[in-house]
């Protein structure tokens, strides 16, 4: 057996592995590079495989991170089938599509800019994948049941469950047979925080002789619910109340945006928050949560309370979801009093680049950060401080005050990650600890090493292990 770190190792992106044995090849995951010109380079780079070779797919889940770069592996040759369970087979239709709708968007802009066929940045303007494709690829998705065992060939067995990171995302169990040997696997993909609404806490595993476990914040603690909550609650007061501006969420259309709108509709019933006008300004966060409600099975009470908001929402509290794009426009002339909501979370494409264009200059406003921001990214430059970025290739002060409210993020902090890892009713093999940036992985594999005495490392990019 070969296992190969296409992605996601000692960085947080791209997450990709290829497994060789059994006679076949196949991956765990296809998800693109998100941070920059650099990680946009390495999404058109060869894989260390043809893809026409691989077999099947098996995928954690939904974000494009994961995900984003199956439809340019099937436009390439891949022709089997892509295993996910059912909500994340719904949530792709979405996510895909979106993706390759901005794909095409900037290829036209870079097009007009710069001349086609010129070249830029040491490359020529290139599209990664087309609107066709994605759309071919969504054929090649089966959906499975959680639990369910699943066969993709006749030496290899596997089990999705819950993740309790976003609706559908998974816990890969993995049964290889080779000869009269077996031996599991399991990817943990990006598991949850417990106790946070929308989905349920992560299953626990009892078992693995390998295991590959997430890393994205294996070196921090989340802040408390409450003190995130208080947070929230003084930049919104300052900022709509005193200051008189706006606040921007860069907020990922899946998971985070849901989930936000339920903690500002229970803050505005709790009248601990002034009447406030939403505007969800992310077509594909309402067709999310359109799919979230077909998915009642792996939802909670809260959730439940969250999709009928557009229905009811509480007295002062007027939430707008946007639909087209000279509704997004609008919003650039409202200059205060609005809590605007919009994609990407990292803030690298997408119409959340408009609102921060149009208010980080402001410094009556404010910019809320919600999420994991990837190096490189655009959301992180704001996070590190930095006082002048670029939109849209002209330059922009960052006069608009920065916050970053940690404690809403979708991953299990370095705790929760320990807590899960303790549930196993005895030591992997060998730990491989992925989906960290290199010093947190590399730091994580060593606490796991420390406090729970296993065998544990953090594995480069391109680096292969036989075993």
């Amino acid at each position: 057996m070969r296992i190969t770190f296409i992605g996601a190792a000692q960085e947080v992106t791209g997450s990709c592995f290829l497994l060789e044995a059994a006679g076949r090849r196949f991956l765990v995951d296809c998800g693109m590079h998100q941070g920059g010109r650099e990680a946009s380079r390495r999404n058109f780079e060869p894989w260390p495989f043809e893809p026409r070779d691989i077999d099947f797919v098996l995928l954690t889940h939904a974000h494009i991170d994961h995900s984003g770069l199956l439809p340019r592996l099937c436009a390439l040759g891949f022709k089997g089938p892509i295993y996910t369970t059912s909500a994340t087979a719904d949530l792709l239709s979405v996510m895909l599509m979106d993706s390759a709708f901005i794909q095409e968007t900037e290829w036209n802009r870079a097009r007009r800019e710069r001349g086609h066929g010129r070249r830029h940045a040491g490359r020529s303007v290139e599209l990664l994948y087309t609107v066709a494709q994605a759309e071919a690829c969504l054929e090649q998705l089966r959906g499975v049941a959680y639990d369910a065992d699943v066969h993709p060939h006749a030496a290899v067995r596997c089990r999705f469950r819950d993740a309790g990171h976003i609706l559908g995302s998974a816990i890969i169990e993995l049964w290889l047979q080779e000869g009269e040997r077996t031996c599991k696997l399991v990817f943990s993909g990006d598991l949850g925080q417990p106790g946070r609404p929308i989905v349920r806490d992560p299953v626990p595993i009892d078992e693995a002789d390998l295991l590959f476990v997430e890393s994205t914040y294996g070196d921090r603690l989340h802040r408390p619910m409450q003190e995130t909550v208080d947070e929230l609650v003084a930049v919104i007061e300052d900022t709509l109340r005193r200051r008189q501006g706006n606040i921007v969420i860069p907020a990922f259309a899946l998971g985070r945006t849901q989930e936000l709108l339920c903690l500002l509709a229970r803050l505005r019933r709790e009248s601990r928050l002034p009447p406030m006008q939403v505007f969800v300004d992310s077509p594909m966060a309402d067709k999310v949560t359109a799919i979230t409600a077909r998915h009642p099975e792996f939802l909670d009470a809260e959730t439940r309370e969250m999709l009928s908001l557009r229905r009811q929402p509480p007295e002062g509290l007027s939430i707008r979801f946007t639909k087209s794009v000279d509704e997004s426009m609008a919003l650039n002339r409202l200059k205060a009093g609005g809590i605007i909501i919009a994609a990407s979370g990292m803030c690298d494409a997408g119409r959340i680049k408009h609102h921060l264009r149009h208010n980080l200059g402001r410094p009556e406003c404010a910019i809320v950060i919600i999420g994991f921001q990837a190096e490189g990214t655009l959301g992180r430059r704001l996070v590190d401080g930095e006082k002048r970025v670029r939109l849209f290739g002209e330059e922009h002060a960052v006069r608009a005050s920065v916050h970053t409210i940690g404690g809403l993020s979708a991953h299990a902090d370095r705790d929760a990650l320990l807590a899960w890892l303790r549930g196993l009713r005895r030591a992997p093999q060998r730990t491989f600890v992925v989906h960290g940036e290199a010093a947190t992985a590399c730091g994580f594999a060593d606490r796991v090493a420390d406090e729970l005495g296993w065998a544990a490392e953090a594995p480069a990019a391109l680096s292969h292990v036989d075993l």
